[in-house]
């Protein structure tokens, strides 16, 4: 199997010498797709919402402004964010583009929706999106970062 095409910006990190890979995460195709379908469903509502409180009569054009919105973004977004790949060694967080990050240096791992955030003692903010079973992620990252998810 070939490697996929990387957009110039997400290629990995390369592993120093002896630095083994013990977990990698990448997005999830269902996971992405259902997060698009809540932010619509959202975004359909608070259009609807808008356009009550301004006493406009057709608030349904509010849904459809919503859908067609995060719909574009949903598809115009895919090919690069399902290609998003974290690899977790024994020392590295590493992550899609330049993102590489010390173990030592996390301070804070938690779960946002199906993301882990991930904050360094620096107040860097990098979030592992679409995962598919983020708990699993969230302990993955913080046990081997030796903090508490939060």
């Amino acid at each position: 199997m070939s490697d996929p095409i990387l957009r110039p910006d997400t290629a990995p990190a390369q592993l120093d010498d002896g630095e083994r890979v013990r977990d990698v995460f990448r997005a999830d195709r269902a996971t992405y797709w259902r997060d698009h379908a809540l932010m619509a469903a959202a975004a359909m509502a608070a259009g609807m919402a808008v356009l009550a409180a301004l006493g406009n009569p057709h608030i349904w054009t509010g849904a459809v402004g919503g859908l067609a919105a995060i719909a574009i973004r949903a598809f115009y977004l895919s090919s690069e964010a399902l290609q998003d790949e974290w690899r977790l060694t024994d020392s590295r967080l590493l992550g899609p583009g330049s993102a590489v990050i010390p173990l030592a240096e996390i301070s804070v791992v938690r779960g946002l929706g199906s993301a882990v955030q991930v904050v360094t003692r620096a107040g860097d903010k990098y979030l592992v999106k679409y995962m598919a079973d983020r708990r699993r992620a969230e302990a993955r990252i913080a046990a081997a970062a030796g903090v508490s998810p939060a």
